[in-house]
C-alpha cells in the first residue's frame, strides 16, 4: 500500500483527494493536514510514503514545510499540488526537493499516476509546468534588491515610497525598476508586476 499524507488549506480539495484515493486497492489515506505547520507534525508522526502538497497555505507555507520535512527526512517523497504554472514557483519547489509538480486542475487526470511514479522513485511536473520552465530557462533572473522593489510596486509604492522603505535613492529605485523591465519582457510597471505574479516571482 502506498501511504499518503495529503496538505492543503481547503477542505474540498482534501475531500475530492480523499474520495480518488480511497477508490484505489493500492493507496491508502492516512492523515491530512490544513496547513504547513500542521504537515511537518503529521509527516513525523506518519512518515507516508507520499505528500501531496499544496503552496499557499496560511502559518507556513508549503515551500517551508517542504523543506522543513526534508530537512528532517531527506527520502521524503514530496508532490506539489497547486493552482500556479509560474516557473519560478516550480523551480523554488523542485531546488527544495519536491519530486512532482501537479496542477490542481489536472488532479483528476494525472494525480493517481504521479502519486504512483513518485512511490517508484520517478519525478512527474505537468506539462504547463515543464513549458513554462522552458520558456525562461535562459532569463535574466532579478536579483533579490530588485524582487523586493517589485513586491513593494505590486503593493502600490510609487518610487519615493519605495526608496524610503528600502534605504535607497530614488535615482537607485528608478534603475532597478529600469532593469526590471527588459529581464521580464514588460512594457511598465504594471505589465511587470503582472508577469511576476504569473510567473511566481512575487505573491499577493
Amino acid at each position: 500500500m502506498i501511504r499518503i499524507l495529503s496538505v492543503d488549506d481547503h477542505p474540498v480539495v482534501r475531500e475530492g483527494i480523499a474520495a480518488l484515493i480511497g477508490r484505489q486497492s493500492d493507496m491508502e489515506l492516512v492523515a491530512e493536514a490544513s496547513n504547513g505547520r500542521e504537515a511537518v507534525e503529521q509527516f513525523r508522526i506518519h512518515r507516508p510514503d507520499v505528500t501531496l502538497m499544496d503552496l499557499q497555505m496560511p502559518e507556513m507555507s508549503g515551500i517551508d514545510a517542504l523543506s522543513a520535512i526534508r530537512g528532517e527526512f531527506p527520502a521524503a517523497r514530496i508532490v506539489v499540488l497547486t493552482s500556479y504554472a509560474g516557473d519560478v514557483q516550480v523551480s523554488r519547489a523542485l531546488r527544495s526537493g519536491a519530486r512532482g509538480y501537479l496542477l490542481k486542475d489536472m488532479l483528476r487526470k494525472e494525480l493517481l499516476e504521479t502519486i504512483r511514479a513518485v512511490h517508484a522513485g520517478q519525478k512527474r511536473m505537468s506539462s504547463e509546468s515543464a513549458a513554462e520552465i522552458a520558456e525562461h530557462a535562459s532569463d535574466d533572473s532579478l536579483t533579490p534588491r530588485e524582487t523586493d522593489v517589485l513586491r513593494l510596486i505590486s503593493a502600490g509604492n510609487a518610487n519615493k515610497e519605495i526608496a524610503k522603505q528600502l534605504g535607497l535613492t530614488e535615482e537607485t529605485v528608478k534603475h532597478h525598476v529600469k532593469n526590471i523591465l527588459p529581464k521580464l519582457g514588460a512594457n511598465d510597471r504594471t505589465h511587470a508586476v503582472t508577469i511576476a505574479l504569473r510567473r511566481g516571482i512575487i505573491a499577493l
